[in-house]
């Protein structure tokens, strides 16, 4: 028997500090930068997939299966690594770092619980470090239910991720104060002391 059509959906995900983020709440505990893989990292409740750019757009696509794909489409891509994420809500879903949510679908519609995430990336290298105003980087995220295990690497081929690896856990960097910054940058400030995700 074979599975119904997956859920697939694609958008525009503004970047921030390097990454964008799966959140399934409001509610995020402070967690370091995970950089063993190269690409993604999470906790309950929450993941960060780790971007070349430093802000900017980039192409986001999802897909939401009840089963593993059957094929790794690995031509296409520089970086492919399969994570276990968890979700407390059942409403895992890809979000900005300090930009409101894109319009892409729940990636955990079977409920809370563990999943396993494919991430595709590539691009990483075009701008390292940047920032853009037109994408430059594209993601395939593919999950489905399954029980966690430790990371699965496909394919680890752009210099973005092995400078991340070399790098290794580091914890999450102090936010710099500055007195004449404006309301508005102030505001982003403390959101990102409260997240302290990166």
């Amino acid at each position: 028997m074979t599975e119904p059509d997956p859920t697939r959906a694609s958008g525009t995900v503004q970047v921030d500090c390097h990454a964008f983020e799966l959140t399934d709440s409001e509610d995020r505990a402070p967690m370091g930068y995970d950089t063993s893989n190269g690409l993604v990292f999470s906790r309950p409740g929450h993941g960060v997939i780790c971007t070349g750019v430093s802000g900017g757009p980039v192409n986001v696509s999802v897909e939401s299966r009840r089963c593993p794909p059957p094929h790794i489409d690995s031509g296409a891509w520089d970086e492919i690594v399969d994570h276990s994420v968890e979700t407390l809500t059942g409403a895992l879903r890809v979000t900005s770092v300090m930009d409101d949510p894109p319009d892409l679908p729940h990636l955990t519609p079977q409920g809370p619980g563990t999943y396993r995430i494919r991430v595709h990336a590539r691009g990483r290298d075009t701008a390292p470090d940047g920032v853009t105003s037109e994408p430059v980087e594209d993601y395939l995220l593919i999950v489905w239910p399954a029980d966690p295990r430790p990371d699965t690497v496909h394919k680890q081929t752009d210099a973005y991720g092995a400078g991340l690896r070399a790098q290794r856990s580091r914890p999450a960097p102090a936010i710099p104060v500055d007195e004449t910054d404006d309301n508005r940058r102030r505001l982003i400030r403390e959101r990102l002391l409260r997240r302290r995700t990166i």
